[in-house]
């Protein structure tokens, strides 16, 4: 392959809640590839830092925007950051997200207020940029959940929040007709993440790890793995689709 060729195959990924867990390995493993990353957070200067210094200690190009996506005026400045800094932007990969557990009955207003703020607002809002400003030949990526096949219970807001982005992931494919851009989402099962970790019982995670017929939970690199293939040339022909990553747990 010559050079020319290897060039044009080179991204511009915009990473939403990239400054930890499954995005800021993502960034890091996408940027080792020579793709450009901007590394989206909301709150955490010192993390979002590091991902950035990281990358560029490797070799690799990358840049931090603070924009808290549930607010459109700050998704729209983070489009505008990308497309002035870089020229373009070819991928948007919402992987930002956050997870409350409480049964339907015991959950209040401030916890789906936030969790559908995050979860189906912020994702919806830069689709919706994506959609006017993404490259001929872009990729929107959103990152979804398996239980919205497992249907556990206390998962019942946040499970509502990411079965919409499934649903919008396809209807925005559609949408998009005669623009060359590609929608699609990733569903990870549970995976050894701080967000996923956080507030499980010892019991609870064991009983997850048995449910799955490989017996573990996924890992960053699991998920990573997958998103590097949606990222690249080899997955050009699917959209529209749901790709559940989660061992065979549904």
């Amino acid at each position: 392959m010559n050079t020319a060729v290897q060039e044009k195959q080179k991204k511009v990924i915009l990473i939403t809640g990239a400054s930890r867990g499954i995005g800021a390995f993502t960034a890091s493993l996408l940027a080792q590839q020579g793709h450009s990353i901007i590394i989206n957070y909301a709150n955490n200067d010192q993390e979002a830092n590091a991902v950035v210094q990281k990358i560029q200690a490797n070799g690799g190009t990358a840049t931090a925007f603070k924009a808290n996506i549930s607010h459109s005026d700050e998704v729209t400045q983070l489009f505008d950051y990308a497309i002035q800094t870089y020229g373009r932007l070819d991928v948007l990969m919402n992987n930002a997200g956050i997870m409350r557990l409480n049964k339907i009955e015991d959950v209040d207003d401030e916890t789906i207020d936030q969790l559908l703020a995050i979860n189906l607002k912020g994702p919806l809002y830069t689709m919706r940029e994506a959609a006017k400003r993404l490259a001929h030949g872009g990729k929107i990526i959103n990152l979804s959940s398996s239980v919205v096949g497992m249907k556990l219970e206390t998962y019942g807001v946040y499970t509502a929040s990411k079965a919409a982005i499934e649903s919008l992931t396809a209807i925005l494919a559609k949408e998009l007709r005669g623009k060359n851009i590609t929608v699609n989402a990733i569903a990870p099962g549970p995976t050894a993440t701080a967000l996923f970790l956080e507030g499980k019982s010892d019991e609870l995670i064991a009983r997850l790890i048995q449910a799955a017929p490989l017996e573990r939970l996924g890992t960053v690199e699991d998920i990573a793995a997958v998103l590097d293939f949606a990222v690249n040339e080899g997955s050009n022909w699917i959209n529209a689709q749901i790709l559940r990553v989660n061992g065979g747990i549904v």
